[in-house]
Order: C-alpha cells, then structure tokens, then sequence
C-alpha cells in the first residue's frame, strides 16, 4: 500500500515505498501557535482521543508558611497545567470531565486563571502514597508535586486518567521511529510531464520543470531527514534518563545516599522514572516542598534531598519565619502522626465511685489516690493545646484582617473561640493534673504553630501556655473553681485568653462555665453555658450566648450571639451548635433563621476518629501525648509526655499505672511547701501582682542546644530525706 500525500507547491503526489501491508504512521509533530502547544501524530489521537481530559480541584503542598493550598488541575492532551483560577471558562465542555465536587467561587476576586505551571506526562512519572490513601506525587526532571484529594476515591480517579493518558504517549522502539530514516522517500514526474506534453509544451521546457520540481523535493527531504534525526536524539537521550532512574531505584542503594550522589550529578533529571506503588514510595512521605513564590515554580528546594535521613546531618539550620528562630531543618520533614492509641496491654477493669468512698471512710481525703480508671491519658496542659485544634481559623482572621475585612476577622476569632468546646462532647474522664513545674510542648509544622504551656502554681492551681501561629500570638493563664450540687459539679474557668495579631489588633475573652451532671445516677454528660464577650481593641466586639440546657428545650448545645461596632450597632449574626458547626449571617437576627441559603459556614467539627476508645478522644487528641521518632531526645525532663503514670495508661498498664500516680502524688503533695519556700516558674512569669503569666522566651532555643539548666527530673524518684523532713514539718 502507497501513501500518498500532496506537496504543499503543487499537486505532485509523494509516494513511500510499501512497508508489507499496513502505511507507517505519521511521526508525532509538536506545533507551537503564539503561546499554545498542540500535538499531532499517532501519540496523539487528535480529535478522537480515546481518553477524554479530566479537570478538578487538588491540593498542592506550597510550603511551609501557606501549607496545602487548593489549585484547579486539567489533563487534557497528554499535558496536566494547573492554576488558581478553580473554575476556568474554557473547560466547560463535553470532552472534559469533571472529577470530585464543583466548588462554588468568588468571580470578583479573580477573573481570569493564570496557568502557575505544566506538566508532560511524556517526560513524567508519578506515585501513591502508601501511608495517605488521599495524596500522589508527580515527577519531572526540574520539579515535583505533592498533591492530595478529597478522598480515595478522586485520588484513584486522577491515577486512572494519568495511566489512560500515560498510555497513549508510550516510546515506540527506536526502529518504527527512524522508518523516515531507514526507507527512502520518491517522488513521480510523470504525470507532470504527460500534462505538460499533452499541452504541446516542448521536451526541453518539460524537463526543466522536471528538474526544479525534483530541486525542490530533495531540499525538503533533507529537512525532514534533519528533524527525524534531532527527535531519535532526544527520545534516545530521555531512555538513557528514564534507565539511570530505574537503576537507581532497583541497584539497591540506600535512598538517602542515592539522594546525595543525585547532587553531584550533572544530569539534571527526575527522580523517579515510571508510575508505581513500591515500598520505596515511603520516603516521599518525607519530603516536603518549599516554593520561592506561588506564582513562579522555578526555584524548589526539597527538604529531604538535604537532609535525606535522619541519621545524616551535617549540622546545618534554617531560620523559621514565623518565630525568627533558627531551627534545625530535619525538623521540616513532615511526621506522619497516629491515628489511634496503642492497644492496652491489660483488660480494663472497673471501678465502683461507692466502693471506693466506703474502702476511705475515716481516711485523710488529702491522700487518697484515685485510680486511673477516672482519667484520660493526656494531662491538663496538653488539653489547653486541645484548644488550638482548629487553629486555621485564626490564620484566615489574620488575612481577612490584611485584606481590610475586620468584620470576617472577628467573626473567625468568634468561631475559634467557640470551637475548643467541640472536643468535650462525650469526653467523661478528667486528665491528668500536672506537677508543679510540669511542662508541654507542641510543633506542629503542618499547621504553622509552636506552643508551650507550664504549670506555674499548684496552690491555686494555674496552667500558663503560649502559642504563635502565621501572624498571630496566643496566650492564657487558667484556673478553675468548682461547686458541688449533688448530682453535678460546676466549673468556673478563671482567667483571661489574649489573641493579638502582628498588625497590633487584640482580643480578649474568657470561658463560658462547664456542667458535668448525672454523676451519681444516669449517663454522665457534659455542657457549657454562659456568656462570652470577645473584647477588641477597634471596630468590633463580639458577645456569644452559650444556652443552658433544660427539660423543656429538645435542641441543646445551641450558641447564639452578635457582632457590634463601636457605636453598639448589631451588624452580624452567629449561630450554631458547640459541638457541630457555626455559621453567620449579616444584620441582626433574633433567632436562627429557617433558611441558611443565605448564611455562611465559618466552622465545622473534624469527624471523630475511626478507632473510638471509652476516652472518646479526637483525632487531634490521640496524637498530643505521642513521642514521634527523635522527639524524646530532645524534650526536657519536665515533658508531660514522660510522665510515667499517663504513659502506661496510654498503653493499657493500669496496674503500673496506678502505682505510678501514687508515687507522682505523693510527690506532688510537697509542691505547696516548695512554692512557699519561694519556688518560681522556669518560662512564664506574672505581669504584676494579679496580672496575667507571660512567656518569658528561651525555651525553643534551650531546645535547640539541648541545655536544661533549671529544669529539674520532676517524675524521677522521690529523695526519702526530704520525703522525711516534709513529713515532719
């Protein structure tokens, strides 16, 4: 079979030799118009593609200031672009589909999506993540992606339509590659020469058109001999990348050396060569990337090809921007944090409250123990960290706050406030009261926010913590005083929290009053109620209603109040439930509206893990007392998460528990002597005589160098000579 094809002078027929019974395919050309990049060829199936583009929304990692950020993706025609325009005009079409929700967006704010970046999937390769059934990596040779999904059925949605795609940009064997070069190319004159003939055109005219006709031609097939030589130089060039890769990975070699020898080499490729879910996917849970702008991707750096392994340092820091501190940059590699508690170790046994009332009639109340049995296994100053859980509220006050919106600040303040109250709901175990001097720290890159709280008095009892997030500074001192009524027990929080922003706006508020009821009969259950005024420091302030329960009232939990200006003026409305979600609406309303079309949702509690224990802990919850790998060399002795008695609770040691929370209380009984002997916190310290504690600073940076000067083993054992002298005094 011949091919024939015209020649764009005029209509000479070009004809191939015949290759058996099937005409070579066309080679793939690469078109460039004005911007556009369009492909043509057998690689392609242009205008009848088999496989139909994809677009949708998916998280990109940016870096560690803005953290995973939400990008619109579309496949089509074998190039994946992405840009931050979620819903762009020229997508919507039958041959593009849609995968995962369609998000409504705000037009006004941005009206045309600039393309951040493309990828080739011809010259790419991408993986799953083994420990995240949402997220998947992209590599080229100059960068790579991290994105993640909603959930694990989009991410199987997108790796399907990456493979369909993938497949039909296959590098064909270099032999059907170099067909053009191998079989040569002829062209006809006759039928030329028999129409000019046929004209009476002399014989010497027709052969000099002849002889052009054929100039012409071999011009152009040496053309088109020099284009097919420079693409088998390139695809030869992308086999020989693609096989270093695979070597790489399949020679053994340990990733982390492989990393660093990828360094020194002077081919710049990727990392990765072919789609795969092997056990080597693990490490990417280690990278992380750090991006010079969102608007540019020309400059990546990637943690872990510095710092590949924990075991290989070579002692280098990096500055945080968020605190000015320098920190040591393994830290930036992201942890994978639990999901559930360990399983108990013993079978729980229970504990009868009247038992244990007539087993101490006639004993000192001052020294008995209770038992584990009646506590959670985190402790106090790790429950104030509890409250951060939601802590992106304050990071989206901090920019509506930049952007001039001070009106959506407070009302994210507002539902921050509310939204550390979700957590009680169910939750019937007290934690652990902590040691005088007791400490707890938390780093949490992935959200942004480094916080540290101390027990600084035991007699009253005062927890101080401070907390800095992206463009905002946290801290509060609590105590808590409680009367008994019988069947319930009533909790006054007492104490101050202050939120101030980098941009010098501050509010203040205090906790609403906390219920536990049924105590004695009935199913124990918790609530919260009271007023809350968030107090600022400019345009607005905010009072928050928490609703008591009652017999007659079917809807509990309910929180209800109003944003007002400085004249008094009600200018917006909140509304929603503690323990579910808050939402507004401008102006005032008197009650919940009937139709929340017209209301916003500003907060919305984390489903609850999927591994409930009788503690009821959240997900957040279940990872604060969690020593991850490399943690417990760097904590200071006084550590919550080395309290012995919490941690063989935590893992189901309840006999060693017990005997732990005696010796610990036993101890803890000489704080009150050593406050009064001029005993005085290591981090926090008092403004004033009543005023609040604040941080003092030094912590992180004692960290840092290891240093605890002052901070004594306050779990260790008991001297028995001063056991001796406090028990004689």
């Amino acid at each position: 079979m011949r091919v024939r094809e015209m020649h764009p002078l005029c209509c000479i027929t070009l004809e191939s030799p015949e290759i058996g019974d099937r005409s070579p395919e066309p080679e793939p050309m690469l078109l460039r118009t004005g911007s556009a990049v369009v492909y043509s060829g057998s690689d392609m199936n242009v205008g009848g593609s088999d496989v139909a583009g994809v677009a949708g929304i998916l998280y990109k990692w940016t870096n560690y200031h803005k953290g995973w950020r939400s990008r619109w993706f579309t496949l089509r025609n074998g190039i994946l672009s992405y840009s931050k325009n979620r819903r762009p005009d020229h997508i919507a079409g039958d041959d593009v589909r849609l995968i995962g929700n369609l998000p409504s967006v705000n037009h006004t704010r941005r009206k045309h999506g600039k393309s951040l970046g493309i990828v080739h999937l011809k010259v790419s390769s991408f993986r799953e993540s083994r420990s995240d059934d949402r997220r998947f990596y992209i590599f080229t040779a100059t960068k790579s992606l991290h994105l993640r999904t909603h959930s694990k059925k989009e991410r199987a949605a997108w790796i399907d339509a990456l493979i369909s795609t993938r497949n039909l940009f296959q590098l064909r064997p270099l032999n059907d590659n170099l067909n053009l070069l191998q079989k040569d190319v002829s062209i006809s004159t006759e039928r030329l020469k028999n129409r000019l003939l046929e004209e009476g055109i002399g014989e010497g005219l027709v052969k000099d058109c002849e002889q052009i006709m054929l100039s012409e031609f071999s011009e152009i097939k040496g053309q088109l001999r020099s284009l097919c030589e420079e693409r088998s130089n390139l695809l030869d060039t992308l086999r020989q990348l693609e096989a270093a890769n695979i070597e790489g990975e399949a020679s053994g070699i340990h990733d982390g050396e492989f990393q660093l020898m990828k360094q020194f080499s002077s081919i710049g490729r990727g990392k990765y060569s072919e789609w795969s879910t092997t056990e080597s996917s693990d490490d990417i849970e280690k990278q992380e990337l750090d991006e010079a702008s969102d608007d540019e991707e020309a400059n990546y750096l990637d943690a872990s090809e510095c710092f590949p392994e924990p075991h290989i340092s070579d002692g280098s820091v990096v500055v945080d921007n968020m605190t000015n501190n320098t920190i040591d940059a393994s830290a930036h590699a992201e942890i994978v944090r639990r999901t559930k508690l360990p399983d108990p170790v013993e079978k729980e046994k229970g504990v009868s409250l009247w038992s244990m009332i007539k087993d101490n009639v006639g004993k000192d109340l001052t020294r008995v123990c209770l038992p584990v049995y009646f506590n959670e296994p985190i402790s106090s100053l790790q429950k104030c960290f509890e409250d951060l859980e939601y802590c992106y509220l304050l990071d989206r006050a901090y920019e509506h706050g930049n952007s001039g919106n001070s009106l959506l600040r407070i009302l994210n303040v507002a539902a921050f406030a509310v939204s550390g109250y979700a957590s009680t709901e169910g939750r019937h175990c007290k934690p652990f009261n902590p040691l005088l001097g007791e400490t707890y720290e938390a780093d949490f890159p992935e959200k942004g926010i480094r916080f540290f709280s101390e027990k600084v008095s035991h007699h009253p009892t005062l927890i101080a913590c401070h907390c800095e997030g992206r463009g905002w500074k946290f801290w509060a001192d609590s105590n808590l005083k409680s009367k008994f009524w019988g069947r319930s027990i009533q909790l006054d929080p007492v104490g101050t929290l202050t939120l101030e922003f980098d941009d010098g706006e501050i509010f203040q508020w205090s906790k609403v009053t906390t219920s536990i009821y049924n105590l004695i009969l009935g199913k124990i259950y918790c609530d919260h109620h009271g007023i809350m005024h968030i107090r600022g420091n400019r345009q607005y302030s905010c009072k928050l209603k928490f609703k008591e329960p009652s017999i007659i009232e079917r809807n509990p939990h309910q929180v209800h109040g109003f944003v007002e200006d400085v004249s008094g003026k009600k200018v917006s409305t909140l509304f929603g439930k503690w323990n579910e979600s808050m939402h507004y609406i401008n102006g005032e309303w008197a009650s919940k509206p009937k139709d929340l079309s017209d209301s916003s949702l500003l907060w919305k509690r984390n489903n609850p893990p999927l591994n409930l224990t009788r503690y009821n802990l959240s997900s957040f919850a279940i990872t604060l007392n969690e020593l991850t790998p490399g943690l417990k060399d760097k904590l200071p002795p006084t550590d919550s998460r080395l309290r012995p008695d919490q941690r063989h609770l935590e893992n189901g040691e309840y006999d060693k528990a017990n005997s732990e929370k005696l010796r610990l209380e036993t101890r803890q009984r000489m704080s009150r002597k050593l406050q009064d002997n001029g005993w005085r916190p290591r981090w926090f310290q008092r403004e004033g005589e009543d005023g609040t504690f604040r941080y003092t600073g030094g912590y992180w940076e004692a960290r840092e160098t290891g240093t605890w000067d002052g901070c004594p083993n306050i779990f260790g054992e008991i001297d028995q000579d001063l056991l001796n002298a406090f028990e004689g005094s």
